[in-house]
C-alpha cells in the first residue's frame, strides 16, 4: 500500500522535489527495483481477460515471466542496469495489514463467484484482479529468469522497499524504482515511479529526491517519518479522520507524534488502542537489511543462452526464435554501452537534455485490449509462446493461506 496520498501531497507542497524524465535519461544508471510489486502488475495486466490467464501448455500461469522478460529487456536497451529486490519475511508489524489484504481477497473471491454466476463481464474483470496474489512460485520463477538473463537478484531479509533504500543510501544504486512511496520513508535518496510502465502508456518517469522533499516540506527526516505514519502506513493503524493534509499540518505545528498526541482533540480524533507508532517509527529508521557485499552480489553477467532456452522454451512453452532474439537484444545492449566508451551500464548520461545517439528501443509489452465475446484481441506478446492455452478458472475456489491456488482447466488452445 505504501504511504496514503503522498504523491499528490508532495506535488502540492514540495513541487521542486519532483521532476519528470524520459526512460533514456537513466542511461548508465544502476536502479534497485521492487520486484514483487512489478510481478503483481504483470499478473494483473499481461494476457489477462477476466478469469482467462496467459499460461503454458501445462496450464501454468506465465504472465509474470512474459512481463519480466520484456520489461527487463526494455530497461537494458535503455542502458539501465537493473537490480531486482525481492521481499523476505514480513515484519511482525505488518501482520495486521496482511490480514486486511487476506480479508479483501476473500471478499473478492466471493464477489467473483457471484459475478460468474450472473455472467457479469465487467464485475468478473474487476473482482478477478482483486484476487491476485504474488506467490512464492511466481517469485522463484522470476528469480531464475533474471539470473539466467545475467541480472542480479537481491533477496531481502525483510521488506524489499527497505533493502532498496539501503542500497541507494550506500551508493550502490542511483535510485529506487517502485510504486509504493514508503521507499522514501525508509530514506531512499532518490525514488522513481513509472519506470516499469509499458512504453505504450507514454507516461514519464517521476523522480523524487528526499533532500528536496524535506526542504519543500520544511521538515527533518524524523519529522517526515512521523508525518508518513500519521498519514497512514503499512505498519500501524491510522487515526480515523487524519489523512495526509491534516498530518502535515499537525507535524508542522507540533514537530512529533508525541506532541501531536498531547495536543490533539481526543474526542474528535480517537487514538487506536495500543497504537504502535513508536515501533513503526523504529522500523522505518532501523529496518532489517543486508549490507554485506558478498551477500548482495551485485554483478551483471552475460545471459545464459542455453539456460534461458531450457527454462523458457522447454519448460514454459515460449517460442524458440523469439527467445533467441531476446538473448541477442540483451547482448546487444551490453555491447552498446561498452562501445560507447563506458564500463557497461556504469556511468550516467553527461547531459540528459541532449538526445542520445542510439536507436530507439521498442517495448514489446503493449497495452492490451481485452477480448469481447468471440473476438480475440491481437497481442504480439502471444507470439512468444508456442501453442498458447488461455486457461479459464473453472470455479473461484482458493486456498487463502500464505499462497492460494487457482484451479485451472484447460481452455481453448490457440496456435500462434
Amino acid at each position: 500500500m505504501g504511504i496514503k496520498g503522498l504523491t499528490k501531497l508532495l506535488a502540492q507542497n514540495a513541487p521542486k522535489s519532483i521532476k519528470e524524465n524520459k526512460l533514456e535519461n537513466y542511461f548508465g544508471r544502476k536502479i534497485a527495483i521492487d520486484a514483487s510489486l512489478s510481478i503483481y502488475q504483470f499478473l494483473i495486466v499481461v494476457g489477462r481477460s477476466g478469469t482467462n490467464m496467459l499460461t503454458n501448455e501445462a496450464g501454468e500461469v506465465t504472465s509474470h515471466l512474459h512481463g519480466m522478460l520484456l520489461r527487463t529487456i526494455r530497461l537494458l536497451e535503455a542502458g539501465i542496469k537493473p537490480v531486482y529486490v525481492f521481499d523476505g519475511k514480513p515484519p511482525d508489524l505488518k501482520k495486521q495489514e496482511l490480514a486486511k489484504r487476506y480479508s479483501k481477497r476473500a471478499e473478492a473471491t466471493e464477489d467473483l463467484a457471484e459475478a460468474i454466476k450472473a455472467d457479469n463481464k465487467e464485475d468478473i474483470e474487476k473482482f478477478s484482479k482483486r484476487t491476485v496474489k504474488v506467490t512464492e512460485q511466481h517469485n522463484d520463477g522470476c528469480k531464475r529468469l533474471l539470473r539466467l538473463m545475467g541480472v542480479p537478484v537481491v533477496e531481502a531479509p525483510s521488506e524489499a522497499e527497505a533493502q532498496c533504500a539501503a542500497l541507494c543510501k550506500a551508493g550502490k544504486v542511483y535510485a529506487v524504482a517502485s510504486e509504493d512511496m514508503d521507499s522514501l520513508t525508509f530514506g531512499a535518496p532518490k525514488f522513481l515511479r513509472h519506470l516499469m510502465d509499458p512504453s505504450s502508456k507514454k507516461v514519464p518517469v517521476m523522480e523524487f529526491e528526499i533532500e528536496k522533499i524535506l526542504e519543500g516540506l520544511n521538515m527533518t527526516m524524523d519529522q517526515f517519518i512521523d508525518f508518513c505514519i500519521l498519514s497512514g502506513c503499512d505498519y500501524c493503524e491510522s487515526i480515523r479522520g487524519i489523512g495526509g493534509i491534516t498530518a502535515l499540518k499537525l507535524i508542522r505545528q507540533h514537530s512529533s507524534i508525541e506532541n501531536v498526541l498531547d495536543n490533539i482533540n481526543k474526542e474528535r480524533y480517537q487514538i487506536p488502542d495500543d497504537w504502535l507508532y513508536q515501533e513503526a517509527r523504529r522500523l522505518f529508521k532501523e529496518p532489517t537489511v543486508c549490507t554485506e557485499d558478498e551477500e548482495l552480489n551485485l554483478k551483471w553477467s552475460v545471459p545464459d543462452e542455453e539456460g534461458l532456452i531450457t527454462f523458457l522454451v522447454n519448460e514454459n512453452g515460449f517460442n524458440n526464435d523469439r527467445v533467441t532474439k531476446a538473448i541477442e537484444k540483451i547482448e546487444a545492449a551490453r555491447n552498446k554501452s561498452s562501445q560507447g566508451g563506458l564500463e557497461p551500464f556504469s556511468k550516467p548520461t553527461v547531459n540528459p537534455s541532449v538526445p542520445m545517439r542510439r536507436k530507439e528501443s521498442r517495448c514489446m509489452l503493449r497495452s492490451f485490449k481485452m477480448a469481447t465475446e468471440h473476438k480475440m484481441f491481437s497481442l504480439q506478446l502471444f507470439n512468444w509462446s508456442r501453442p498458447m492455452v488461455l486457461s479459464k478458472l473453472s470455479s473461484p475456489i482458493y486456498n487463502l493461506g500464505s499462497t492460494f491456488s487457482v484451479p485451472l482447466s484447460r481452455g481453448v488452445c490457440f496456435g500462434f
